[in-house]
């Protein structure tokens, strides 16, 4: 963890752009997510029409780094503290635009999911990589996975770790917008003026309605996923699952 600042604000009239910047994978811990979170808030209590939330390098967001191990129960503690503050972005009351480059992986997709559109490049993947790790999704896919794809949908790609292309994003609702090129942060920037252009205590006063409900879903799912994942960090099909990820191999689960 560092105490340097990781997240930039670039305000474009109506607009502002809500950087990361740990290049290429930009891997997410609590100070990062803290800082989101306070930059978001920040923009929010100014009336901020709308924001971007976007990330510097290769990928958007591979989520949490597990290459480094660490105790069950500290993983535990620190994941407990990072779902408070990622529950902070839902309660956002502005609109939120995630523009997905390259990966955005286990977490990094619960992030970009935590936004209300995604605008995304055909050379993306959007990856549930959960089942693949050997535990419990979490970031509160539970909760928004399914309301964005539909619960079947969603079952199939936690349960498979299958991953999603930028164009079969948009086709299965995983995404709202695809950009021509690699980078999505124009398209999304001109997504989200067109958001800024409307009526903004109408647009605010719709988000409150078509998201009532959502934090308390939100904070009911942490609560369930920190659960299963505190049991299952602790398996051999876990350890088997991290150690693959990070040898670039195919697991080779033994259910225990």
């Amino acid at each position: 963890m560092t105490d340097k600042k990781v997240v930039t604000v670039d305000h474009r009239e109506y607009v502002a752009v809500v950087t990361m910047h740990r290049p290429p994978a930009n891997y997410f811990d609590l100070a990062l997510i803290r800082e989101l979170a306070d930059a978001l808030e920040e923009l929010d209590s100014q009336k901020c029409r709308a924001a971007v939330l976007a990330s510097e390098g290769k990928h958007f967001c591979a989520g949490a780094d597990f290459g480094g191990g660490g105790a069950i129960d500290d993983r535990a503690a620190a994941s407990r503290q990072l779902y408070h503050e990622a529950l902070r972005l839902f309660r956002i009351g502005m609109p939120v635009v995630a523009a997905v480059q390259g990966a955005a992986v286990g977490g990094g997709l619960g992030l970009a999911c935590s936004a209300d559109f995604r605008v995304t490049a055909a050379s993306a993947r959007f990856h549930a990589n959960f089942a693949a790790l050997g535990f419990h999704q979490g970031f509160a896919l539970s909760a928004t996975l399914p309301r964005l794809v539909g619960r079947q949908k969603a079952t199939e790609l936690l349960y498979t770790a299958r991953k999603v292309g930028g164009a079969e994003a948009v086709e299965i609702g995983l995404a709202d917008r695809l950009a021509d090129g690699d980078d999505p942060l124009p398209a999304a920037v001109a997504f989200a003026q067109e958001i800024a252009a409307s009526a903004p205590l109408t647009v605010r006063s719709m988000k409150a309605t078509m998201t009532a409900g959502l934090c308390e879903e939100v904070a009911a799912a942490t609560e369930r996923e920190l659960s299963e994942q505190g049991v299952q960090w602790s398996t051999e099909d876990c350890r088997i699952g991290i150690a693959a990820s990070r040898d670039r191999t195919t697991p080779r689960f033994v259910g225990r």
